[in-house]
């Protein structure tokens, strides 16, 4: 009887240990997940927004000028191509720089400590988790464009005027709900205030692109 105690006093806590031991790992793995992924994540959303507004713009500028079908394909087959390639350029530089930077500090606070190798283990540590400027790069062309094919899809197969230009705002218009949904959720903000936010925006980008258009092509330059 005495010799069977000590057993079920030890498993108990074995079983505990381990609980702890894999709830621990579990929450480490999930912030380290977090971390590595939020620059790509940040850039993945402003470039899909980015790529909405930017080519559904264009192309309502142009249809307020041309109402041929092809005129507008074109143009915003034009943004998208050129958006990318803008966005892709600029994250790189960006976050290049920022890596460089980070860097550097971690290559100072490593001249300041005389010593260990746990030092180096850390900054092993620290530089898996620094900013990736292709992957930065990559994610924002991509996303970029997913987000300009919305409108340059909804114009696509409609050869009524009108009915394209309501088609394409329509569109654009769920569209930035749902990119302000995404970036709420991303960045834990209210969700309501913030799509009706991206909405406002884009809304008034449009409408400014077009009403501008409009007044110069009706003085004579189109």
């Amino acid at each position: 009887m005495g010799s069977l105690s000590p057993a079920k006093i030890v498993l108990p806590n074995n079983d505990l240990e381990q609980q702890t031991i894999t709830t621990t790992l579990e929450i480490e793995t999930k912030d380290f997940d977090y971390s590595k992924r939020s620059q790509w994540l940040r850039a993945a959303v402003l470039g899909a927004n980015d790529g909405l507004v930017s080519t559904a713009s264009l192309m309502m500028g142009v249809g307020a000028v041309k109402q041929d079908i092809k005129a507008m394909i074109l143009t915003g087959f034009a943004g998208l191509v050129a958006g990318a390639c803008s966005m892709a350029i600029g994250e790189f530089v960006s976050v290049y720089s920022q890596l460089d930077i980070e860097v550097a500090q971690m290559k100072r606070e490593k001249e300041r400590e005389h010593g260990g190798g746990e030092r180096e283990d850390a900054n092993d540590e620290e530089k898996e988790s620094l900013p990736n400027p292709l992957q930065a790069a990559a994610a924002s062309a991509l996303a970029f464009s997913v987000g300009a094919i919305v409108p340059l899809l909804a114009a696509s197969f409609i050869r009524e005027y009108k009915v394209r230009l309501g088609v394409i705002v329509a569109a654009v218009s769920f569209a930035l709900v749902v990119f302000g949904w995404l970036g709420a959720v991303l960045g834990k903000a209210p969700v309501l205030r913030s799509s009706v936010r991206v909405l406002l925006g884009g809304w008034m980008a449009m409408a400014i692109t077009f009403g501008l258009t409009k007044l110069i092509g009706s003085s004579g330059l189109n």
